[in-house]
């Protein structure tokens, strides 16, 4: 019986030790904007999971492509069955890590510039991404922000002829995640 509880206790120790340092969250944002002088197109996805280990720097993003909403049912019926494939692809991906993680302090409440460098996972094809970005330590969570470029071709994203003007060749996209401790 003392061992089973001895092992009880190991277990636990060290699944509290484990969970120190990783922060997460489902509810993140992910917004992308393409401007031409045609149409503008914006959509937003607020199902956004990451995770994040201070201890190491890696940095996990993780989202549904049908969670994208846009203004108009038509482009998203387009965006998910024509351009993105969401059946085939069905999620976008990301695992990065922080270059500058070991100069910052997560016990301190402070906004950190960050450098992100990892590949980029969409529409099956990976291509490398390194982005800056800003992580604020607040009240013991952290709030990740950042903006990049995405150019459709170098992820195989093919635009229907009658849409060429109306569809950027890079695409803005911004993300805002709220991380909290995982438990």
């Amino acid at each position: 019986m003392q061992r089973v509880l001895l092992i009880l206790i190991c277990f636990f120790i060290g699944s509290i030790a484990s969970g120190q340092g990783k922060f997460f969250t489902k509810t993140g944002s992910i917004s992308f904007f393409s401007k031409t002088q045609l149409e503008d197109i914006d959509a937003h996805n607020r199902s956004v999971t990451c995770v994040l280990d201070t201890k190491t720097g890696n940095v996990q993003f993780s989202v549904l492509m049908k969670g994208f909403e846009f203004k108009k049912a038509l482009m998203q019926e387009h965006f998910n069955e024509d351009y993105i494939e969401s059946d085939k692809y069905p999620r976008a991906e990301f695992k990065g890590q922080i270059d500058n993680n070991s100069s910052i302090d997560y016990s301190k409440e402070a906004a950190n510039q960050v450098r992100v460098k990892g590949p980029l996972t969409i529409h099956g094809q990976t291509n490398d991404l390194e982005t800056d970005g800003t992580l604020t330590v607040k009240e013991g969570k952290i709030f990740i922000t950042c903006e990049f470029k995405v150019e459709i071709a170098d992820y195989k994203i093919s635009v229907a002829a009658f849409a060429k003007n109306k569809v950027a060749k890079t695409i803005s996209v911004k993300v805002s995640c709220v991380l909290e401790q995982l438990k």
